[in-house]
């Protein structure tokens, strides 16, 4: 039992605490940039958020580290209070509060952008602060490039944390894949550079975990030779046998592509904007043109519009910029299904994007609404080539071809957030059941079907979709390396 000295001194001790402001010790100590709520700075890394209800958090500072040592500082500071806190790398994860913080500290990474190359062996060095049109500009030239995400806006921090899905999956494995080593500044303030032969262990968690084990300053990564790349977008409007034959295409791309540097993207967007209606396809060949007939499957359903050519990577990363919606609130999430037979194609990827176009109908209304969905191929080649490269907590197989499902809502008011957060939980939640009763009755192959962190909802299960060995590993990390719980307990995100 405490005695009365106890809880005095506990109640004095807590109540330090509690008034510990993390902000005003950084900006006391005089050469770490800490910005306030009017400042210019603070101003425009608020409009950096990919989703309108991510900038409307308001931290109670901004915190721009120029240094692993600074980053160091500033947890060491943040391990003397209670205050909830969050790290920023480009801001593109839509859900609240994972790169994103109200009343809290926020440490914003942009400063650490580096990208330092060396051309003999093609590994870079790299900083979180950094964006993929960044990198590729930066390696525009050397021969040499990252494997990295889709779009060029996305941060490196939070896609290389998730996994990373590549147009050069298939050739690399995932983005994180490439990692050789990591420098971090873990819980107590300790700088820490990561390697597989260090710690194996907090190696691998690294790779798909997420921000549950410290704060990245630097992605030492393999890059790999390339020239000029050929890629774009096909645009077609939207009719039931437009769906159905392109729908057709990215089935058998999955499952009978068998070069590896040819990558797709399939999406279709409606909105109450020009009553859009329409599939856009990203069609990606690593090298100056594909082979012929590569991708006739898609090109010969007529597109209205034609966008592909050979052009450099960085040209192909600032191109792709056009799908981000601006000012508005965006919610994402997914599914991973097992790709069904040729025989088995209309009676479920045609229901599944029947089920979708059914929902998606019920908020067409919803003022600035894009609803999208995106099949994504998930062939046998980027599991082998991600096991290849080195371990990591996703842990798929090559048992069977998959199809990574990204369901996305984007919408202007505020006041349709949870609406629209059921909405999303409803298209998801519908295709995945569907897949379980499918797997049951032998319609769709049994299967690992982890759910891609990069495009997850705060909603879903992540690490219970994973393997147990995975989350079970990830926790023993977590408890080792964040013993006082100050990511655990005072960040957002998806913990083990």
């Amino acid at each position: 039992m405490l005695s009365l000295r106890s809880i005095a001194v506990f109640a004095f001790l807590f109540a330090g605490l509690a008034s510990a402001d993390t902000c005003s010790d950084v900006e006391a100590l005089g050469y770490i940039n800490v910005t306030r709520s009017l400042d210019l700075s603070y101003i425009v890394e608020q409009t950096e958020y990919w989703s309108t209800s991510c900038s409307a958090l308001l931290p109670s500072c901004i915190i721009f580290p120029k240094s692993a040592a600074e980053v160091s500082t500033v947890v060491k500071i943040l391990g003397n209070t209670n205050e909830q806190w969050a790290v920023k790398s480009g801001g593109h994860n839509p859900n609240n509060g994972f790169s994103s913080v109200q009343g809290g500290p926020l440490i914003a990474m942009e400063k650490l952008d580096q990208a330092i190359l060396d051309p003999a062996t093609g590994i870079v060095d790299v900083g979180p602060g950094n964006r993929l049109d960044g990198i590729a500009a930066k390696l525009q030239g050397s021969g040499w490039t990252f494997v990295g995400g889709r779009i060029g806006n996305t941060g490196v921090g939070g896609l290389v944390l998730g996994g990373g899905l590549s147009y050069m999956s298939a050739q690399y494995g995932w983005a994180a894949s490439q990692v050789l080593q990591y420098t971090m500044v873990l819980a107590n303030g300790t700088i820490a550079n990561v390697t597989e032969d260090s710690n194996p262990d907090l190696f691998k968690s690294l790779k798909g975990g997420g921000n549950n084990f410290g704060i990245i300053t630097n992605y030492r990564l393999q890059a790999h030779p390339q020239g000029n790349v050929w890629g774009g977008n096909l645009v077609f409007l939207h009719s039931d046998t437009v769906a159905s034959k392109i729908l057709k295409a990215v089935r058998d791309f999955t499952e009978y592509n068998t070069d590896d540097k040819a990558a797709v993207i399939v999406t279709a967007e409606r909105g109450n904007v020009d009553l859009i209606d329409s599939w856009i396809l990203f069609l990606f060949y690593d090298g100056p043109s594909p082979p012929e007939g590569l991708f006739n499957n898609f090109t010969s359903v007529g597109p209205l519009l034609n966008t592909v050519r050979e052009r450099t990577y960085a040209d192909l990363m600032a191109f792709s910029n056009w799908v981000i919606v601006k000012a508005s609130v965006v919610d994402i999430g997914t599914e991973t299904i097992p790709l069904p037979s040729e025989e088995n194609f209309s009676n479920t990827i045609e229901v599944l994007h029947a089920h979708w176009r059914n929902i998606s109908d019920t908020v067409l209304l919803v003022p600035g609404i894009v609803a999208s969905i995106a099949w994504q191929p998930f062939p046998k080649a980027i599991a082998r080539q991600a096991h290849a490269r080195s371990p990591d907590l996703i842990d798929a197989d090559d048992e069977i071809d998959r199809v990574i499902i990204e369901m996305n809502y984007s919408f202007v008011p505020q006041t349709e957030y949870e609406h629209m957060a059921d909405t999303l939980e409803t298209t998801y939640t519908g295709v995945r059941d569907r897949v379980v009763a499918w797997q049951a009755d032998g319609t769709m192959p049994q299967g690992y079907c982890p759910l891609f962190m990069n495009y997850g909802f705060f909603r879903e299960d992540y690490w219970g979709r994973l393997r147990p060995e995975s989350r079970a590993l990830a926790r023993s990390v977590q408890e080792q390396v964040d013993y006082n719980g100050l990511l655990r307990e005072r960040t957002g995100g998806w913990k083990p």
